[in-house]
């Protein structure tokens, strides 16, 4: 391997998953500027929308989202251009 290419600050990071409120720890170099206490120690967090908990590839349930008719608006402006 090559030296002097891979970052030095490693530390203990708290990566937190915003839809379910599950927290894993694990080693890296991110930048944080809040702080979570997990099991009695305080570690940097990092906070994330989605993580293997919660994406549906993961936990086998899918969601089908159609906010505001999402669907019905695309078919709406774009029906002028069908012949």
């Amino acid at each position: 391997m090559r030296k002097g290419i891979h970052p030095e600050n490693y530390r203990l990071v708290a990566f937190k998953d915003m839809s379910n409120d599950d927290i894993f720890i694990t080693k890296s170099t991110v930048e944080t500027k809040e702080t979570i206490t997990h099991e009695g120690v305080e570690y940097p967090v990092f906070k994330m929308e989605i993580s293997r908990t919660s994406h549906p590839f993961y936990t086998g349930k899918s969601k089908l989202i159609d906010t505001a008719g999402r669907i019905d608006k695309f078919k709406n402006k774009y029906a002028k251009f069908q012949k």
